[in-house]
């Protein structure tokens, strides 16, 4: 420490003796007063730095005492390990469901591939997604540019007759850009804000490839243990195909009318148990949308338990156009919140 900022730091806690009297100075008052001596010039006043300190000491006391939401402990969660090259940061949830059953598997995409085998009504899915920082504080202090990949498939693993196929996988890959937000209605806080473009295709050659392209945006609030998210898009067009089998052109013109326009998500916490609901709606009037039922509850330390059911349109790419209806439970390895 220079012999300037001895004699000042000498001065200033002689100066604040008679008020340590009568109140004691806070071990983060003392530290902040030390640390802005030696960092600040010699035209700082006393008075100067115990208001600057006194500010400081106060808004972080206000922040250890309000207590996080589950949203913002998981964002935290994540902040911590995010920069850590050797930790996958999850992105939606990553489960693995071995039983499912669904009343009406879509066979016709198959029938002239497949001859005369059937699709099981018992089947797997699972579903792995992850995200990774690509720049930060962009714009703000607060704000994230991220890659994010998404895995989903449909394995037939209990129908030895055709060798146990994986029916259909989905990938989607996207980027995006996330920022926190503190705007309050009533007792709701918009969170978290994303703005983005996706990719989503199921791989696949003619006549089955299936693939779409979108602009979305993301609004979250959040009350608690309550999370509400609405997620609208567009559709990016793409030109049509003169025949049906050629590669380059529109695999799905009107999957639209099925997928829709939106996806509206709500959880809720409740204790060591979430239930959520998802709704997507075409703003029709045939309407072709879907619903998406979840719980997941506790199931040892490391993972949870998870049931899933949905009903509608669009579950999978394959399925855009083709309605079912699924019951599946299995293993949680990452949630939302």
């Amino acid at each position: 420490m220079k012999q300037s900022h001895f004699i000042m730091l000498i001065v200033f806690l002689g100066l604040t003796t008679k008020n340590a009297i009568a109140t004691e100075i806070s071990e983060a008052t003392r530290e902040c007063y030390i640390q802005k001596i030696e960092e600040s010039d010699k035209n700082l006043t006393v008075d100067e730095i115990k208001a600057f300190c006194k500010q400081q000491v106060t808004e972080q006391k206000n922040t250890q005492e309000r207590e996080l939401s589950a949203l913002e402990k998981r964002i935290v969660q994540e902040q911590q390990t995010r920069d850590n090259p050797a930790v996958i940061t999850p992105h939606k949830r990553n489960y693995l469901l071995p039983i499912s059953y669904v009343n009406n598997p879509n066979a016709s995409p198959f029938e002239n591939l497949a001859g005369d085998a059937e699709l099981d009504n018992f089947e797997a899915k699972f579903q792995l997604s992850f995200k990774a920082p690509l720049a930060e504080s962009l714009f703000q202090k607060k704000d994230v540019l991220f890659f994010g990949f998404t895995i989903q498939s449909y394995w037939q693993m209990y129908n030895s007759e055709v060798s146990s196929p994986f029916r259909e996988t989905n990938y989607q890959p996207e980027i995006f850009y996330g920022f926190m937000n503190d705007f309050k209605v009533g007792e709701w806080t918009n969170l978290v804000n994303v703005i983005g473009i996706e990719h989503q295709s199921n791989g696949r050659s003619q006549p089955l490839s299936r693939s779409w392209n979108r602009l979305y945006a993301q609004f979250v609030w959040e009350n608690n243990d309550w999370i509400f998210m609405f997620k609208p898009w567009y559709r990016i067009p793409e030109d049509r195909k003169t025949e049906p089998n050629q590669a380059d052109g529109d695999d799905n013109p009107d999957i639209h009318k099925y997928m829709g326009y939106f996806e509206f998500t709500s959880l809720y916490r409740w204790d060591t148990q979430t239930f959520g609901i998802m709704l997507r709606n075409n703003l029709r009037s045939d309407n072709r949308g879907a619903i998406q039922l979840d719980w997941t509850f506790p199931m040892g330390k490391r993972f949870k338990g998870y049931a899933q059911y949905f009903h509608g349109y669009g579950e999978s790419l394959i399925d855009y156009d083709h309605s079912t209806s699924r019951l599946g439970i299995g293993v949680l390895l990452t949630d939302i919140f």
